[in-house]
This record gives C-alpha cells, structure tokens and sequence, in this order.
C-alpha cells in the first residue's frame, strides 16, 4: 500500500473499535514499526486514504502503558473524517497517521499535583496523561474534573473507574453532568464557587484543560481569578472550533479580489469563517502543520496559533495559517 501523503508516513492497522458513547468511538492501531509520541499529543490521519484530507485527532493512547495506538472520535454530522473513521472503516484496514504533535503534554512539566479539566471529547487528552502520570510517576496526585452533558456521556466511563480503584489515594475524579442540574456543587457547568471548593489547593497545582475553545477560555479565567500562575496553566491549541460569543460580538470578513464580506462571531478561526460562507479554501491538515490553508491578511487584528510552515518573511508580509489563525477585529484578507 502506497503512503498516500508525506505528512502521513505511519501505516497502522486496525484493531478493534470500541463504542465509548452513543457518538464515540475509540479505534485501537496496530503499529509494525515503532512510534513515539508523549501523553497529551495528537496526531494527524489521512481521511480516506487521501492526498490532500487530513485532520488532527488526539492520541488517546498512552505510550509505554496501553496495549495499541489509539484515537478517539465523535462523529459530527457534516465530518468528513469522523463520519468514515466511524462509519466506513474496520477491524484489518489501514490508517496512516502523522508523526506526533502538539506540545499539550505532561511530560514535559514537572509537578507533584494537577487539576485537569476536561469537557466533551476533550477528555481524550487528559485520559492519556492521567494514565500516564498514574503509571511513571508514582507520587503525583491528580484531580480530574469532567464536564459532560450527561451521565450517559462520560467517554472511557469504565476505565476511568478502574483507575479510580486502583489509585484512591492518588487520582480524584469528578463527574459534573449539565443535565440535570438541581443547582449541586458537582452538577451543571463549572464556574468559580464550584472550583474553590472542589480543588482548595488549586494555586499549588498544575492545570491542564482541553475542550470547546468557549469551556478552555472560562477555565483559564478561572484559573486565573483563583491565583494559578500562568507559568503552571495549560490548554490544548489545535481546536478550529469557532467560540461561541454573543450576537452582538461579530466583525467584517473581507476578502479583497472577491469584492465581498460577511459577519462572523469574534474569536472564529478565518478557516472556519471562509467555510462557514462556501469560500473556496484548501485546507488539508486543519492542524497548523501541512501549510495548505496559508493566506495572506491586508489589515485587521488577530491571534495565531501556529506559524509551523510559514517563514519570517511570510509572516512579516502578514501570511497566516487560516485553521490556526483566530479573527478579533475587523479584517480584510487578500
């Protein structure tokens, strides 16, 4: 079988797939060769065995503890990649994957004590770091809070108790469903009454978060609000997701050689908005990582969150990575 791309050089094979919810699955690799990778880091798929599809996926596996590779998908209605990865693959066919990526990582923090919160598929991260820190580090405590939308969606719901038996002195977790919500301290969305009496000690631990941009932006607010220095807050930055703002938080998108613009939600990657509004854009690996969707921004203010494929001249003559670049003003692209 032919390497469909040079971003993807890792053929695996799959295993098995487990249902974890009603629109989540977890698709066990085998790997012939060998792979390395840190808890925490995602790795990008070739979709359907295609050149120019990609997308980024957690590596919900933890390295040198679980048995295969493994990701974990939730299907969306209009995915491309998690409705073939749920729908059409299985057990004896073959992905490729990228090499690892990402620097959302435990491995590379040292600690004694995290809060890892987590909301929806977000969880994927934090499962392979938890596993991890349990296995290789004997003296971490870790304090994990999961927001789900309910008590049917808690994703590794088994392995999670399993890990709670074997570690009742060193692992915590909390399941915080929004739905019911009888106003409880572990019931509905986190805010920060219910942190400071969940995790007193939370300044003197290390916080990691990985989930919707709107529930990762609350938490960093949160951390802050309760004394967690900067230094010791992290969250996950491959998401493409559009936050979820206020109506009235909306800017211009213009494109100039088209003549035309559009209203899109502050904080929506320009990815995002130029799909949202049927404008033709390549974009391969959503990821920052293969370059595809490089464009270059005229005017206006933003944030990025990769440059990984763009040289300084480019960035200096305001290239950007349309999946990791994040609209805060008005702005007008080329």
């Amino acid at each position: 079988m032919t390497m469909p791309s040079n971003l993807c050089p890792n053929r695996m094979q799959i295993h098995s797939i487990i249902k974890e919810t009603s629109d989540v699955w977890t698709i066990n690799l085998i790997n012939h060769d060998f792979y390395t990778y840190s808890p925490g880091q995602y790795a990008l798929v070739s979709i359907k065995n295609s050149e120019d599809v990609m997308r980024a996926y957690t590596l919900s596996s933890s390295p040198g503890k679980s048995r295969f590779i493994s990701i974990t998908v939730r299907r969306l209605d209009d995915g491309v990649g998690s409705n073939w990865l749920t729908r059409a693959v299985k057990p004896g066919d073959y992905l490729w994957l990228s090499e690892a990526q990402g620097e959302f990582t435990c491995a590379n923090v040292n600690s004694h004590q995290y809060l890892m919160l987590a909301a929806g598929c977000g969880v994927t991260p934090i499962m392979s770091m938890t596993r991890w820190l349990m296995a290789n580090r004997p003296e971490t405590n870790v304090k994990v809070l999961f927001n789900v939308r309910d008590a049917q969606q808690v994703i590794f719901a088994e392995e999670w108790q399993q890990l709670t038996n074997i570690y009742p002195d060193r692992l915590q977790l909390c399941i915080m469903a929004e739905n019911p919500d009888n106003g409880g301290i572990t019931e509905g969305r986190l805010n920060e009454e219910k942190l400071k009496v969940l995790v007193p000690d939370i300044a003197s631990r290390v916080v990691m978060t990985c989930g919707p941009v709107p529930y990762m932006k609350n938490a960093q607010k949160l951390a802050e609000n309760l004394s967690v220095p900067a230094e010791h807050f992290f969250m996950e930055r491959f998401s493409t997701e559009p936050e979820a703002v206020n109506n009235e938080d909306v800017l211009t998108l213009k494109i100039r050689h088209r003549l035309i613009d559009f209203k899109v939600p502050v904080g929506t990657s320009l990815l995002s908005a130029l799909e949202q509004n049927k404008q033709p854009v390549i974009a391969a690996c959503r990821a920052g990582v293969c370059g595809s969707c490089k464009t270059k921004v005229l005017s206006g203010n933003y944030t990025t969150t990769s440059t990984m494929t763009l040289t300084q001249d480019e960035i200096d003559a305001g290239y950007v990575l349309a999946c990791s670049c994040q609209l805060q003003s008005d702005v007008e692209i080329a």
